[in-house]
């Protein structure tokens, strides 16, 4: 055998090897190129109001890669199977299969998390809690949906999965009854919204109370006003009446408020000067329930009540106005020569009874 013969037949036996650092290579600038590509795309989409153009595009870049990449990988592995017959690379395109599937449902779920990022950022007149339960079920439909090709690509039954599955699911079910309790229980939260995040909600039947955080599928997160995270399994909330003060469309000022009784002449104009500054401020909507009138005969004073409703419902801003409105009543009632009544007791003694009298009385005491 001639060198000349020697040369030819290695290069010839070794061509794989230049082809496979061909293709790794094609692939490398294959992935520079796209990733390159979807970045300038993605700064103009950015600009826009849509949720779903830039949110496809940022979504699409490590999916795509991993794509191009497997498809890269598996096409040189099968090059140098041709070559070396070796039998592990068998294994080579049921694996691609599997990997480009699995990035695809990767994909989609991505577009879905940014979608609903893009969703929640540039339309926030949306309803949250409706926003975060559509993008959780259709998270789910993709992954068991993107699952379930998978099985059937790799040669296994779908319908005997799902048989086995239908089965399966009536034992799970008993052992896991709490957990779906709970399932539902937040899927029944995301029908009815009695509540969303960021409200603050109490219960009288549970020492619930505080501003919610987050409505998963298992639990909910609420954050009490001494800043500790709760987390309340879903399932309560279908046994126990739920409070949602985010949702009032007032907030009331019920104050009483007493005079002495020797100002009770001064009581109706009072009254009548107290009501007329409460329908002319600013603050009370007087379209609602607004009452000023004398109440009782207490043991120290004359009691009238004021019972009407601001227009915010905003906590600090109705402190504010509530401190307003006493300040405003008590110059009122200082401007009509009467005083704020506090508790006081009056000794009446007997007109002949002489002070020596009552000296001895104390002291046979």
């Amino acid at each position: 055998m001639t060198l000349e013969s020697i040369l030819e037949w290695t290069t010839r036996e070794n061509a794989y090897i230049f082809q496979t650092f061909l293709v790794i290579f094609l692939t490398l600038i294959f992935d520079f190129l796209q990733r390159k590509i979807l970045s300038r795309l993605r700064s103009r989409l950015e600009k826009t109001r849509y949720i779903w153009d830039d949110a496809a595009v940022e979504a699409l870049s490590n999916p795509l890669s991993l794509i191009i990449w497997v498809a890269g990988i598996a096409f040189a592995a099968n090059i140098v199977r041709k070559s070396t017959g070796a039998a592990i690379f068998e294994a080579v395109n049921p694996l691609r299969d599997t990997v480009i599937l699995g990035s695809i449902s990767w994909f989609l779920v991505r577009v879905i998390d940014r979608a609903h990022h893009n969703a929640i950022n540039k339309h926030p007149d949306l309803d949250k809690t409706t926003v975060d339960a559509v993008a959780k079920l259709l998270k789910i439909s993709v992954v068991i949906t993107g699952g379930l090709v998978i099985l059937q690509t790799l040669g296994f039954s779908v319908s005997g999965v799902l048989a086995f599955g239908g089965i399966g699911g009536i034992a799970i079910g008993f052992a896991a009854k709490d957990l779906l309790a709970n399932f539902f229980g937040g899927l029944i939260v995301y029908l009815d919204r009695p509540f969303a995040v960021g409200d603050w909600i109490r219960s009288p039947d549970k020492e619930i109370e505080g501003v919610v955080e987050n409505i998963g599928w298992r639990v909910t997160r609420i954050r009490t006003f001494d800043k500790r995270p709760l987390y309340v399994p879903n399932s309560v909330f279908t046994s126990i009446a739920v409070e949602n003060p985010s949702r009032m469309t007032h907030r009331r000022i019920y104050e009483t408020i007493g005079i002495r009784y020797q100002d009770a002449e001064k009581m109706p104009e009072i009254t009548r000067h107290v009501k007329e500054m409460l329908f002319g401020h600013p603050e009370i909507d007087s379209h609602v329930t607004l009452i000023v009138n004398f109440n009782s005969f207490a043991p120290s004073s004359l009691d009238f009540f004021v019972y009407t409703f601001t227009k915010t419902t905003d906590w600090v801003r109705f402190h504010e106005i509530k401190q307003d409105v006493l300040l405003k009543i008590m110059k009122i009632i200082e401007g009509n020569g009467a005083e704020i009544a506090f508790p006081t007791s009056t000794i009446h003694l007997a007109r002949d009874l002489h002070p020596l009298d009552i000296d001895s009385n104390l002291n046979k005491g």
